[in-house]
């Protein structure tokens, strides 16, 4: 588990499937990530991720006075098969409030000291204007633009030599 200054970042168990699922039925959320998911077909993924190794990095983010939900964020191989990539859904009504940047970084700390990848990369649709602030703000810098999914992608990237911690 992750503290940040109001972030628990845990590991994801079976007691965070309802969560998920609101997460994934989220309009607003999906919006730029292919539309909502139906809750099996969501629950099946989650429970295989439930019962993989350690190889893929995968938790939930709860706000620390409340303990309520505020979305995912993970570190996982990329679209391209080689990169690791940190990807993140919070539920809107964390959204604007910068818990976004403070849990990245955590997780950017974490794959870059902890673990000692040397290059982290991240793909948003070049319309999650939000998105892309987020990543550019964290140090992030567009690298490649790409279609896929039926949109134009932005894959940003970060390079643990270039990483200021703070």
């Amino acid at each position: 588990m992750f503290q940040t200054e109001r972030c628990f970042i845990m590991r994801i168990t079976d007691q965070d499937l309802t969560d998920i699922i609101k997460l994934y039925a989220s309009e607003e959320v999906r919006r730029f990530l292919g539309g909502p998911v139906e809750a099996a077909k969501v629950k099946k993924n989650i429970l295989k991720l439930l019962t993989q190794s350690n190889i893929h990095h995968y938790w939930c983010i709860r706000d620390k006075k409340s303990l309520n939900f505020i979305g995912l964020i993970s570190l996982d191989t990329h679209h391209d098969g080689e990169s690791i990539e940190v990807s993140y859904q919070l539920l809107p009504e964390w959204w604007g409030a910068q818990y976004a940047s403070e849990t990245i970084k955590a997780i950017i700390d974490y794959a870059f000291y902890e673990i000692n990848l040397t290059r982290l990369v991240a793909e948003t649709q070049a319309a999650n204007i939000a998105s892309c602030k987020v990543l550019e703000k964290l140090g992030m810098t567009l690298k490649e633009k790409v279609q896929r999914f039926g949109a134009e992608q932005y894959i940003y990237e970060l390079n643990q030599s270039e990483y200021k911690i703070s």
